[in-house]
């Protein structure tokens, strides 16, 4: 890993002579942090404190912890370079990176230092962490995943680069307007980001479209050649991603579209004011938003773009440092160790063979063998509709010296395949990189899958499952090949900075800190889960983050939650698969039980939910509206109001969820078995003490090894169960006709009550369900209910449950993302950790 080279210049800071703790630039005292943020207020923002907006009160104190991870990250990048270590580089679509300042502190060990340091100088620390705006560059679980893992890369000391692109407009914010999900643009750069650093010197072209020649080279050889029609140019911007407690820090390196030429000086001359920035415009739409509607053409073109241009700009950016360091790229693949973060960036493939063969003149079987060994594909989905495929029409006319040489590799492939599978067929037309059922396509996971020295899932289960479906013939012909890492999410974001609370009584309880980094050692709160003491303090806790939580929502929503009841959480993605409409059915079957029987025994519960539906899923947005309709009904009833409350979190995002993790009693993972690959979600929550509601589905299963199954409470069909069902027949409508109780909720959807007397309203989301039921939610519906009367038993005894809470946490260390990136490191990358001094 390089930076450009007048960073890295000897010329010290001006104030270098001070001792080392009172440094401006660098230093941790609390003087030296209160220096720094006037210097910043003043210098940076040329703001004077009366006059200074909250804005450039978080901007002056961003930048303050800023210059203290440059220091570090230059040395980091310098010891890299001179030691040519080993890089991982990180490729993907996404990185919900979260807010950084909390982190950041956290990470260079100055959190409370600055809080003093900020008491003094009369500021509000908690407002200047809440002014952040969180970065958009990510839509849900494998965008924080990404996260979690460059977190992980950097605390473990592995160097790694993470390349992705810099989306002027993130995943869109999301309102609740009428009980609708409406989309707003998310304009999180409005007010400026002091964490990255802008590299206009670091620009690499990318083409599109145009033709393919051939010609002979210097030696004359014959050879082809791409000529786009349109070029682009990629910028870099940098984000510092610093480890925790270590002197490691890692970059983020983001590509920016650009115009090569931004105005046409003749056009603006002769009038034609919009040609003299058409070129501006159409360069600058491939990095504008993040997973743009791809239902029409336009924005199928578009997501093709974007997956090209930043996997392109990422390779050139590889090749530049590995000939700045090697001068030549025979070993490029033992440089870098590509991860292909699902298959959005599964065009690296046929990239990297072009630029090694078209711009670098190597022979096939050598482009090849690098290509191979230098990449790893992670896959994220069993879902058909969620594997990529792409029309060869337009593949072909975007990208036609790419199709070439993917029909070069497919070639070849299934000869492969057709020798190993002797006299096949099936096999050859199953396996190949296209689809010619119902009009060709380009699958883009078996163009990772050919391309890639090593192929994972993220859980037990899914992992099994990918070898065995979607991806058997592929493991039968490479069974080496596959591999299993479980997930995991990063402690520091996700219970550190999120539960203050819990972590200053955990490092109590257990008299370390060391936790914070190995994970695994808590479960020495084994040891107090039967101690009345601790179950009280732990209670008192959950009740006060519960009760922040509580006056968020009733300024977000107008509603407020009772604290003292059982906080009910499913917070993720809408979807169908998700089941968050087999939730619902629950809580209208709850609302029936009260107003038939006002006095039904029900331990009062909150019904929390949040996420956000793709902006052209209706059945998605249909089950948002369902949602708030329901809650609107409940909450608005006074009959049954004090037990039962439906609130809907606007806007689920890293930020809101640091605020819920720490509140929820209970986490709903309840999707259907064998459709989640492995959800983090459920992970975060029970690392803050929340029980799990759930099927054995994705890491649900290993949670529940690992809690224990007195800790856990599970329901539903099995994955092997699902597959029975389904392939006996699957009648939805015999169960709507055979179970009063399903009956009578779906129809009294049918009858208005939640939709101010709209009997189609909902129509479409309930004939789904009788007549179709893809995910099964009748099907899994009595045993969902039959478990959830356990979990209201169980909540009535604060002493178990608080127990039980706690066993959670102490037994969560497996879901640690350092976990996953020492697994990754050993098993699929090769690669050992260079440490940076402090």
């Amino acid at each position: 890993m390089t930076t450009p080279t007048d960073t890295t210049c000897t010329i010290k800071p001006a104030d270098d002579n001070r001792p080392k703790h009172e440094r401006i630039r660098t230093g941790l005292s609390k003087h030296a942090l209160q220096k720094a943020f006037n210097d910043n207020l003043f210098y940076i923002q040329g703001r004077f404190r009366e006059v200074a907006t909250r804005n450039d009160l978080y901007m002056a104190a961003a930048f303050t912890v800023r210059d203290r991870l440059l220091e570090r990250w230059l040395k980091s990048a310098r010891t890299f370079k001179e030691h040519n270590s080993r890089t991982v580089a990180y490729l993907s679509a996404e990185f919900l990176i979260g807010p950084q300042l909390a982190n950041n502190m956290l990470n260079l060990g100055i959190t409370d230092t600055a809080r003093a340091a900020g008491d003094e100088l009369n500021l509000d620390f908690d407002e200047l962490i809440e002014t952040e705006e969180e970065p958009g560059l990510g839509n849900g679980g494998l965008g924080r995943l990404a996260a979690c893992f460059m977190d992980s890369l950097a605390t473990l000391q592995i160097p790694t680069i993470g390349y992705g692109i810099r989306y002027e407009f993130g995943i869109f914010d999301q309102m609740i307007v009428d009980g609708w999900q409406v989309e707003k643009g998310d304009t999180w750069l409005r007010n400026g980001n002091p964490w990255e650093i802008p590299r206009p010197k670091i620009v690499f072209p990318v083409g599109f479209g145009g033709r393919v020649e051939q010609y002979r080279d210097d030696h004359g050889e014959m050879r082809r050649r791409w000529v786009p029609d349109l070029v682009v140019n990629g910028v870099a911007y940098d984000t510092p991603i610093m480890g925790y407690g270590v002197g490691n820090v890692n970059l983020l390196r983001l590509w920016k579209s650009e115009a090569p030429e931004s105005f046409d000086f003749q056009a603006f001359n002769v009038g034609n004011y919009y040609g003299a920035v058409h070129a501006k415009i159409e360069a600058e739409t491939i990095s504008k938003v993040l997973y743009p509607n791809d239902e029409p053409g336009v924005g199928k073109e578009l997501r093709l773009k974007q997956q090209f241009f930043f996997v392109s700009c990422s390779l050139q950016d590889m090749i530049r440092l590995q000939l700045g360091i090697a001068g030549s790229l025979d070993q490029f693949h033992e440089k870098f160790a590509i991860q292909l973060n699902d298959t959005h960036p599964s065009l690296a493939i046929a990239e990297l063979m072009r630029l090694l063969m078209d711009e670098y003149r190597m022979p096939w079987e050598q482009a090849w063998h690098i290509t191979q060994q230098s990449c790893h594909f992670t896959n994220h989905t069993l879902l058909p509709e969620a594997l990529e495929t792409w029309p060869i029409d337009l593949f072909e006319r975007l990208l036609p010296r790419h199709l070439e040489i993917i029909y070069g590799i497919n070639q070849r492939f299934l000869d492969e395949v057709r020798i190993h599978f002797f006299a096949d067929e099936t096999r050859v037309r199953c396996m190949s990189l296209i689809d010619e059922d119902g009009g060709r396509r380009l699958r883009m996971a078996h163009l990772a899958a050919v391309g890639s020295c090593a192929i994972n899932g993220v859980a037990e289960l899914h992992s099994n499952l990918l070898k065995t479906t979607v991806m058997r013939d592929f493991n039968d012909l490479w069974p080496e090949r596959f591999h299993n890492i479980t997930n995991g999410v990063t402690p520091r974001r996700f219970m550190v900075v999120a539960n203050p609370r819990l972590t200053r009584l955990i490092t109590k309880t257990i008299g370390h800190d060391r936790w914070i980094r190995e994970l695994e050692t808590l479960r020495a709160l084994e040891d107090y889960a039967d101690d009345a003491a601790l179950q009280e303090v732990w209670r008192d806790i959950k009740t006060a983050n519960k009760r922040d939580l509580s006056n968020w929502l009733g300024q977000q929503t107008g509603c407020l939650a009772d604290p003292e009841s059982l906080f009910d959480v499913q917070a993720k993605r809408i979807h169908e698969y998700k089941r968050q409409h087999l939730n619902i059915l629950h809580i209208i079957s709850l609302y029936q039980r009260l107003k038939n029987d006002p006095h039904a025994d029900i331990t009062p519960r909150t019904f929390i939910f949040g996420g956000k539906a793709a902006p052209g899923y209706f059945l998605a947005k249909l089950m948002i509206k369902l949602i708030n309709a329901v809650g609107e009904v409940i909450n608005h009833d006074p009959q049954v109001n004090g037990h039962l409350r439906v609130l809907f979190m606007p806007d689920f995002s890293v930020k809101n969820g640091q605020r819920l993790y720490p509140a929820a009693d209970l986490s709903e993972q309840i999707s259907l078995a064998g459709k989640e690959a492995s959800g983090t979600g459920n992970m975060k929550f029970s690392m803050n003490g929340a029980l799990t509601i759930g099927t054995l589905d994705g890491a649900n299963v290993e949670i529940r090894e690992e809690v224990g199954a007195d800790n856990f409470f599970l329901f539903g069909m099995t994955a092997e169960e699902v597959q029975q069902r389904q392939a006996a027949g699957y009648d939805p409508r015999a169960l709507y006709n055979g179970d009063i109780e399903i009956k009578s909720i779906i129809d009294l959807i049918h009858s208005g009550l939640f939709s101010h007397g709209d009997t189609e309203l909902f129509q479409p989301l309930t004939d789904n369900l009788i007549y179709h039921d893809p995910f099964m939610v009748l099907a899994d519906f009595r045993a969902y209910v039959d478990c959830q009367k356990t979990v209201d038993q169980a909540f009535r005894n604060p002493a178990s449950w608080n127990r039980m809470a706690i066993l959670n946490v102490a037994r969560i260390g497996k879901f640690s993302s350092d976990r996953a990136i020492k697994e990754y490191c050993e098993r699929i990358w090769n690669i050992a950790p260079a440490p940076i001094p402090l």
